[in-house]
């Protein structure tokens, strides 16, 4: 039976969320399955993953073939560079404690990584949200400053209304006088 690591596609029409799957090559997509590795949704930025890595490093050791999706998954989770270096140690290039080290502090950097992403997003849509904001200020401004501009014309006019009214009033009693 050949095993492959897949994705099996749940959510709704338009925003898909994945299950990570081993499976038998021949079983359909979203059909029978021997375990589940974990959870993945592109939705999110970054695209969350939920992995159970001591169970997909088991399945790519026992020759489970993972797709091209699920590669890039198991590589940016880092599986796969573990699997590689227990290669090496099976070799005798390294011993396990040094593949142990070099895979801890691969994890950090990419941990790092990841967390700066995020805090930039954050930052950004903080940034964005500021600019919008003074944005609509700005608009707000002008139009009260437009507002104000009528009103003070229509009050010129009503001024200079009352004054030529005042004109002709003592004209008028001269002329009934």
């Amino acid at each position: 039976m050949a095993v492959k690591i897949r994705l099996a596609r749940h959510g709704k029409k338009g925003y898909a969320f994945y299950h990570i799957v081993a499976a038998d090559s021949r079983a359909p997509r979203d059909g029978k399955f021997i375990e589940k590795l974990g959870t993945y949704n592109p939705n999110t930025n970054p695209a969350t993953i939920d992995l159970k890595f001591d169970r997909a490093l088991d399945w790519l050791l026992k020759g489970a073939q993972p797709t091209d999706t699920c590669r890039a998954i198991l590589s940016y989770k880092g599986v796969l560079y573990k699997k590689h270096l227990m290669g090496g140690v099976a070799k005798g290039a390294f011993t396990e404690a040094e593949a142990e080290a070099k895979f801890n502090k691969w994890a950090t950097e990419k941990q790092n990584k990841i967390d700066a992403k995020s805090n930039k997003l954050a930052s950004d849509a903080t940034a964005a949200k500021k600019a919008q904001l003074a944005a609509e200020v700005k608009v707000k401004e002008e139009r009260a400053a437009a507002i104000a501009e009528k009103k003070a014309a229509a009050a010129a006019e009503a001024a200079a209304a009352a004054a030529e009214a005042t004109e002709e009033a003592p004209a008028e009693e001269a002329a009934e006088a």
